[in-house]
C-alpha cells in the first residue's frame, strides 16, 4: 500500500461508492455468489469494516465483515465472522491495499479482544495462498457446507477456537 494511502471506517463512506468498488472488483453479478448467501440479510460489522483511500482521496478498496453462524447437524449455531468481500479496484490491485485492509481488520479485532469483547473465529471464501499469510486455512472446514456452489479448498477459517467448533455444519446468516 502506498505511503499516501488512508484507511478509514467503512461507515464513513457513501454506500453507493462502496457498491461501485464492489461491482468493479467482482462484477455486477456478484450478488449470486455463495458468500452473499452465507451472509444474507446481515449488516456489516462496523468495527471490523474499512475503506482504503489513495493519496487523491479516491476510494480504491474495502473490507467488510459480517456476523454468520455455523449450524451443526443438531441445529446448534456457533457464531463466526465472515471476512469479505475484500475488494480493490482492478487498476490498483497488487499495490498492497488488500493487505492493508486485512491488517486493519485484524488490528481492530485485537483491540476489541484487549477490551474484553468476544472474538469469534473468522471464515472466508478465497485463495489459500493469499489468505494463508494471515492464518487462514481449510484445515478445519472440510465438513462445513455452504448454501450454494463453492470450492471446498477455498473455504478458509482462522481463530484460536477453531478446534472447538463442530466438524460438520452449514454456514449461514447469524440468527437464521
Amino acid at each position: 500500500m502506498t505511503d499516501t494511502a488512508t484507511l478509514i471506517p467503512l461507515a464513513a463512506v457513501d454506500p453507493a461508492m462502496v457498491e461501485a468498488v464492489l461491482d468493479r472488483a467482482f462484477g455486477e453479478d456478484r450478488h449470486a455468489r455463495t458468500a452473499y448467501r452465507i451472509r444474507a440479510g446481515m449488516a456489516a460489522l462496523d468495527a471490523l469494516s474499512f475503506a482504503a483511500l489513495d493519496g487523491d482521496e479516491l476510494l480504491v478498496g474495502t473490507i467488510q465483515c459480517f456476523p454468520v453462524a455455523l449450524r451443526s447437524p443438531d441445529g446448534t449455531g456457533v457464531p463466526l465472522v465472515m471476512v469479505g468481500p475484500v475488494a480493490v479496484v482492478p487498476e490498483r490491485q497488487g499495490e498492497g491495499f488488500g493487505a492493508g485492509l486485512l491488517a486493519a481488520m485484524l488490528d481492530a479485532e485485537a483491540r476489541l479482544a484487549a477490551d474484553g469483547s468476544p472474538v469469534f473465529p473468522q471464515v472466508l471464501i478465497g485463495d489459500a495462498d493469499y489468505y494463508g499469510a494471515w492464518g487462514f486455512s481449510a484445515s478445519a472446514t472440510g465438513g462445513w457446507r455452504c448454501p450454494g456452489p463453492y470450492d471446498p479448498t477455498r473455504l478458509l477459517a482462522r481463530g484460536a477456537a477453531l478446534g472447538a467448533l463442530p466438524t460438520e455444519g452449514m454456514l449461514g446468516p447469524w440468527g437464521s
